[in-house]
């Protein structure tokens, strides 16, 4: 019987490959797996981490549990040390953070009663025991961050060094990066969300007159992951969803259908199938505003327009931003483009929009792209835009250096120290720790080779 095998079967002769963390499975009593200190880890608790992770695709074979236990006892090892340094808990932190993953688990599984058949106990009994998890995980990573806090500053000559001695392979590559302005014009988005909320206003007193939501959720909406199923969006938390989306579902009594709601991903009518609590099931269908070809060429044509008055030099683009375009995040700033998510100036390929990409990918430094059609960052998906994009700055894919990278270079050699640290650390804590782990796990190839020495013989 090979390694995997034999642990799975000792595992299923324990009750456990099925159930989540139950205390008894016919006559086998949960049992403690390891010690660690004062700190105990039952087959229980190891099981339930098995579950959030089958919960969310992941594997939930022999090897999984050999890391999952490892996790276990180096958070057990960090937790004793914050206790002993006297750390605290961020109680606001972890409640925020409860709620958040108790919401996911709950539109995951379907509701609170899945929830607990999933994991074998009431949704409060959960709670408290998500809570503990939680506030041990908040002091094991502070303990963490304290040791990683003791490495030492770098200095310029620390990253130097290191580019130094360091094989050229070795680098970081720094991929090509863009530096972009655009001016954005809009279309007239005052007709087109008028029209759409007349044809869902249509829609809805055709409901009201006796068809099915569920049909014409399939027929008209525009959310391919809920119209194949009739426009059911399953039992999910309000927190979810768009705050206009939820509020109204809400409100909701069920089998009535809603006037028109805007959101960021476009306009709706909903239908609520069951509420329970802070939850709900709904119908809903999305559509989003449509426009005319005449929209296009009347943007593309002042577009053109200013293109060729950039190119003739006869208006500088930065003005051109700050007078035709309707983008307000950049308009103040002569047209520059930023990252959303980061406030960078500089773009890698996969960070922009496949449209803005191919208008640009051909360009030299200071050239202004033919308009295009492309998406703002609003909502899910963004609404369209029409634009012109001039390349500002190209800097090529290089491995990174010194004088250009610094930045790059110095987080990866602190990442470097600090995890280097922390193993250490941790390595020095195995040793002097008294900490037992169960033969069952004696073939687990763990990444610490220390917690062998901790497997009891017998």
């Amino acid at each position: 019987m090979t390694h995997t095998s034999r642990l799975i079967a000792i595992l299923a002769l324990l009750g456990i490959c099925t159930a989540a963390s139950a205390q008894r499975y016919g006559n086998v009593i949960d049992k403690t797996v390891a010690v660690v200190g004062n700190e105990m880890i039952l087959i229980s608790d190891l099981e339930q981490e098995v579950q959030v992770l089958r919960s969310q695709g992941g594997a939930s074979d022999a090897k999984a549990r050999c890391e999952i236990l490892e996790r276990m006892l180096e958070s057990k090892l960090f937790l004793m040390q914050a206790k002993m340094d006297s750390l605290s808990v961020n109680k606001d932190m972890v409640e925020s953070q409860l709620s958040e993953i108790i919401d996911q688990r709950r539109t995951m599984l379907g509701g609170d009663e899945a929830v607990e058949k999933y994991f074998g106990k009431p949704l409060y009994k959960l709670r408290q025991e998500w809570r503990k998890q939680m506030e041990d995980m908040s002091l094991a990573q502070q303990e963490q961050m304290e040791i990683a806090g003791k490495v030492p500053e770098l200095t310029p000559h620390d990253v130097r060094s290191y580019i130094d001695t360091t094989d050229a392979a070795d680098l970081p590559v720094v991929p090509v990066k863009y530096k972009l302005s655009h001016v954005c014009v809009y279309p007239d988005r005052e007709a087109a969300n008028l029209a759409v909320k007349e044809k869902l206003l249509s829609l809805r007193e055709r409901i009201l007159a006796g068809e099915k939501f569920s049909t014409l959720a399939r027929l008209y909406s525009e959310d391919p992951g809920s119209a194949r199923k009739g426009g059911e969006l399953g039992m999910a938390s309000k927190s979810i969803f768009w705050p206009a989306f939820s509020d109204v579902a809400m409100s909701l009594k069920p089998g009535t259908i809603s006037q028109v709601v805007e959101t960021p991903d476009g306009f709706h009518i909903i239908e609520v199938i069951e509420k329970n609590g802070d939850m709900f099931n709904a119908r809903h269908i999305l559509m989003k505003p449509q426009y005319t070809v005449e929209d296009r060429e009347r943007a593309f044509h002042l577009l053109d327009s200013i293109r060729t008055e950039i190119n003739n030099k006869a208006l500088s683009f930065e003005l051109a931003a700050r007078f035709y375009s309707e983008d307000n995040a950049s308009r103040t700033n002569g047209g520059q483009m930023a990252d959303p998510n980061s406030g960078s100036a500089y773009f890698e390929i996969d960070q922009l929009k496949p449209q803005d990409y191919l208008a640009i990918k051909d360009l030299k430094e200071g050239e202004v792209s033919e308009p295009i059609e492309s998406l703002d960052n609003e909502g899910r998906n963004g609404n369209l835009v029409y634009k012109i994009i001039r390349v500002d700055k190209i800097i090529p894919a290089h491995t990174a250096t010194f004088e250009n990278d610094f930045t790059l270079i110095a987080d990866q050699v602190r990442n470097q120290r600090q995890m280097k640290a922390i193993d250490e650390y941790l390595r020095g804590k195995i040793v002097q720790t008294k900490v037992r782990i169960d033969p069952l796990f004696k073939d687990c190839e763990f990444r610490n080779a220390a917690w062998h020495d901790k497997i009891r013989k017998d």
